[in-house]
């Protein structure tokens, strides 16, 4: 199988070279979320880009049905440029490597690494929880967001890759890896002291952003893939996960 050189062709390649025999149980597209559960009940999530979704009113024709089928079918769907097709791709991929294993962080992932007092950190994707801690801390904090109307804090998404070479923290979501977007910004951000993929959305794999540079990933892992799979069935997202989670970082050594 030919993948493109990008990150989510890694994460689909690595994942399809480690074959562990898994199937998928259910699926479930969000409008928020987009949920996959594997036979051993394992679980992992992904943005829905909703209002990129394509095809009317069936918006995911890939494959049907989807439940009993092997990983490797919906890892393949990763790289594609479907937006729904490539968040069921990722959900499978965290559904597969988003588990309980040592070397894991949980907590606030503004505790995983340092933030100095001259630090410029470029956020792209907007993280609420994260904006406070942020502001008092470090010397300057830009969002780069899907915005009509830019302020000083928040700016068009689109002069992320001019800004991040000028800073030294890089917070990048991993909805990026959905849309294809992520290369652009690991180029950009290459000399950042730290560079963060965080967000529900993130694949907990290693060898596929090391030659990105990445230093940290920061996702969830999914300790109830029912209560998981209801809350996406009903339009809901991080902020009903909670309970049924944890967040998690981990550490990249070059």
């Amino acid at each position: 199988m030919h993948f493109p050189p990008n990150t989510a062709s890694r994460i689909a390649k690595t994942l399809l070279e480690r074959d562990d025999g898994a199937r998928i149980s259910d699926v479930r597209i969000g409008l928020g979320y987009t949920a996959v559960v594997l036979e051993d009940h394992r679980g992992g999530v992904a943005y829905t880009f909703r209002e990129e979704a394509r095809g009317g009113c069936s918006v995911f024709r890939k494959l049907r049905p989807i439940a009993g089928r092997h990983t490797s079918d919906l890892l393949a769907l990763l790289p594609s440029n479907d937006p729904i097709e490539a968040a069921v791709g990722l959900a499978c991929a965290n559904a597969l490597v988003n588990v309980g294993r040592p070397g894991l962080h949980q907590g606030d992932v503004l505790r995983q690494f340092e933030l100095r007092g001259d630090d410029h950190v470029g956020m792209v994707g907007y993280f609420g929880p994260l904006m406070e801690t942020l502001r008092e801390r470090v010397g300057s904090l830009t969002v780069f967001e899907k915005v009509s109307t830019p302020s000083r804090l928040t700016r068009p998404w689109v002069e992320a890759v001019d800004h991040l070479p000028r800073c030294q923290v890089a917070l990048i979501t991993a909805t990026s890896i959905i849309n294809h977007t992520v290369d652009g910004l690991l180029e950009a951000a290459a000399d950042c002291r730290e560079v963060v993929i965080l967000g529900a959305s993130t694949p907990l794999l290693e060898a596929a952003f090391v030659p990105n540079r990445v230093t940290l990933l920061s996702g969830v892992v999914v300790q109830d893939p029912e209560s998981i799979l209801r809350i996406v069935s009903e339009g809901g997202g991080m902020r009903y996960f909670g309970p049924h989670v944890t967040k998690v970082s981990l550490r990249i050594e070059a």
